[in-house]
């Protein structure tokens, strides 16, 4: 079972990158999806979600910059960043949650990927 981000890397103010959570081991069904991320020296932060009817939701830092979808058929979600501002800055990781039972919860994390953006 596992999460795998890909897709960060170096990117000016101002620009594009668009970042992917594959899955592999389970399917993302039943799954809400998040995107949190985590500057040096902060608190991880939760930036977006999308549950497996497809409702989003958004920090208010990012929204109207970031969009977060999903392609069941890939079992991957994407987190579109546009717009970005150094303050974006951070390792930003993927979170799949699913409430199996009243008390069990089926939680994974992926690695995480860097996204640095310049002034």
């Amino acid at each position: 079972v596992q999460l795998v981000e890909s897709g960060g890397g170096l990117v000016e103010s101002g620009g594009s990158l668009r970042l992917s959570c594959a899955a592999s081991g389970f399917t993302f069904d039943d799954y809400a999806i998040a995107w949190f991320r985590q500057a040096p020296g902060k608190q991880r932060e939760l930036v977006a979600t999308i549950t497996s009817g497809g409702t989003t939701n958004y920090a208010d830092s990012v929204k109207g910059r970031f969009t977060i979808s999903n392609d069941n058929a890939k079992n991957t979600v994407y987190l579109q960043m546009d717009s970005l501002k150094p303050e974006d800055t951070a390792v930003y990781y993927c979170n799949a949650k699913r409430q199996l039972s009243r008390t069990t919860v089926s939680n994974y994390w992926g690695q995480g990927t860097q996204v640095t953006v310049s002034s």
